[in-house]
């Protein structure tokens, strides 16, 4: 296997016998041959698209094959298998009425005409011969930028998930999914071709952000400050981790009157700032944080675990019984759950103790998202003008468990008291539970939600700019981001598509990003390595 597509790759360069996620050799080939079949799949949607043929069952089918690579989403081989399988169905469906409609699905040899192996032992080994070396003779540059446009898209595909299952769809997102996976297989590509398809991902990202930030809040209502308990509460408890507001939804409609407390864990975090979540009194608070500490934290959680969206690292045995998965979430031994009928987790908790008394913990506030935030933004202005806010930080992104992530942490605590922090992502929970006070009562650190909230940021950024009669480069904000998987990726190809310089980035820099073209992005656009937390906050601040 070879897999480099996450930020804690073995020693920085690729994972090569076994993921440091926990996935396997078979997985990881398996996951290759799906990318693979996808490539092959959006070749003849895009040709398709061309005389008219737009299946959106093939659409919807090419976003979820491909958020289910994304990191720590699935890990069980054999639903690879299927996924496999029926991408090669639909693909050869397709080809069928593209080519009774007149359309040309002559692509020569490749993943448009790939047969599948019939036994699991030689699918793997069919995975293994197209993953990313497959090609020795692929210019380094090119690969590098090929595989940042893949990532870029896979992040797209999960926030496009997220927002179809909310019934916000855009036919322009499936459209460039199958423009860029089709791309990858085209020889002729240059360098400045590749740059410029990286590019259109983060433009069409920023849509997705869009729509997905459309259907939250139109479903659930913008976010509205709310102070969150980090303690638990006696009695049966259910711990959702993940992303899905949807998901959370339906275990709270389906645990009204039972009894049992509903907590949240990492990114689930910013819905208790939902009005139409918030309003459920068995919604009692938050356990946990995220990566760093996420087995001891299961272990010591007396109720049922459900996974939404990203799977857990290496699953413990102690828990293994009483953790379910649910939407494109999966991992061999543990429990399932496809049509959010969550009646065996909610058997599950009231089989299981609970907290027997409560714990008393401190309070952490969240729902800064834009609304929030703009409905202060003339207090916010003039605690710029009267010289009250001397700079904003936005420190988010990605947490992890690789060493060297105490940096934001200790970036965080020594900003001074005249500076506000924006914080997303789970990258938060290296530091949102501290107490940075106020100035003239706006918090210090404002949590803005989920990644995909980058979207938030990026209005409260622009709204500032054009109060202020400057460009975003311009404003008195430095953004610090953390990065560990592909939605990362996507939200950054956003940020560097809407121009935005000067980030810095951590606690590495990518694997797959070739010398040549990091020279190119930091030539560009100025992005840069973080150094120490003194260091940077010295070169920023003067």
């Amino acid at each position: 296997m070879f897999c480099y597509q996450c930020e804690q790759t073995a020693k920085g360069e690729g994972c090569t016998k076994i993921g440091v996620c926990g996935k396997k050799p078979d997985v990881a080939a398996l996951q290759d041959l799906l990318n693979y079949v996808v490539k092959g799949l959006s070749q003849v949607a895009v040709e398709g698209r061309k005389i008219g043929i737009n299946d959106q069952e093939i659409n919807q089918f090419t976003s979820k094959a491909i958020f289910s690579t994304l990191t720590n989403v699935d890990f069980d081989p054999e639903r690879f298998v299927n996924l496999v399988n029926e991408a090669v169905e639909k693909r050869d469906a397709l080809k069928e009425k593209v080519k009774s409609a007149g359309g040309d699905i002559d692509f020569g040899e490749g993943p448009s005409t790939f047969i599948p192996e019939s036994t699991f032992e030689a699918l793997v080994a069919q995975g293994e011969k197209v993953g990313i070396h497959s090609d020795p003779d692929v210019n380094a540059d090119i690969l590098s930028l090929r595989e940042l446009l893949i990532y870029g898209i896979r992040g797209m595909a999960a926030y496009g998930d997220h927002a179809a299952i909310l019934g916000k769809e855009d036919d322009g997102v499936y459209a460039f999914m199958q423009e860029g996976m089709a791309s990858t297989l085209n020889k002729d590509l240059t360098v400045d071709d590749y740059i410029g398809l990286v590019m259109k991902c983060g433009e069409v990202n920023l849509k997705t952000m869009e729509l997905l930030d459309a259907a939250n809040t139109g479903t659930y209502g913008h976010p509205v400050p709310t102070a969150v308990p980090l303690g638990a509460k006696e009695g049966k408890a259910i711990l959702l981790s993940g992303h899905d507001l949807k998901d959370l939804e339906e275990i709270l409609k389906q645990t009204e009157g039972k009894g049992i407390n509903i907590y949240t864990h990492g990114e689930m975090l910013p819905c208790h700032g939902y009005p139409e979540l918030k309003k459920y009194p068995h919604f009692f608070g938050h356990y946990g944080s995220a990566w760093q500490n996420q087995a001891k934290e299961f272990d010591a959680f007396p109720g049922a675990i459900l996974m939404t969206t990203n799977c857990i690292q290496k699953p413990r045995d102690s828990y293994k019984d009483r953790i379910y998965t649910t939407g494109l979430v999966g991992w061999p031994g543990i429990r399932h759950i496809a049509d959010k009928d969550f009646t065996p987790v909610i058997e599950k908790a009231l089989e299981l103790p609970g907290f027997k008394e409560d714990q008393n913990g401190k309070q952490v506030m969240v729902g800064f998202a834009r609304n929030a935030v703009m409905g202060v933004a003339g207090q916010v202005i003039e605690g710029v003008k009267n010289k009250a806010i001397r700079h904003f930080f936005l420190v988010g992104g990605c947490d992890g468990a690789k060493p060297g992530r105490d940096y934001y942490t200790k970036f965080v605590e020594q900003i001074p008291d005249d500076c506000v922090v924006l914080t997303l992502a789970c990258g938060k929970f290296r530091f949102f539970d501290k107490d940075l006070g106020d100035i003239g009562g706006i918090p210090r650190l404002l949590d803005v939600g989920q990644c995909n909230d980058a979207y938030s940021a990026i209005k409260i950024a622009s709204a500032l700019a054009d109060a202020f009669e400057c460009e975003v480069n311009d404003l008195p904000l430095s953004i610090v981001l953390s990065w560990y998987e592909q939605k990362a990726c996507a939200i950054l190809l956003t940020l560097l598509y809407l121009g935005i310089k000067d980030i810095r980035l951590g606690p590495s820099l990518p694997a797959f990003v070739s010398p040549n073209v990091l020279d190119v992005l930091v030539d560009k656009f100025n992005i840069m390595p973080i150094k120490t937390p003194g260091e940077d906050l010295q070169a920023i601040l003067g």
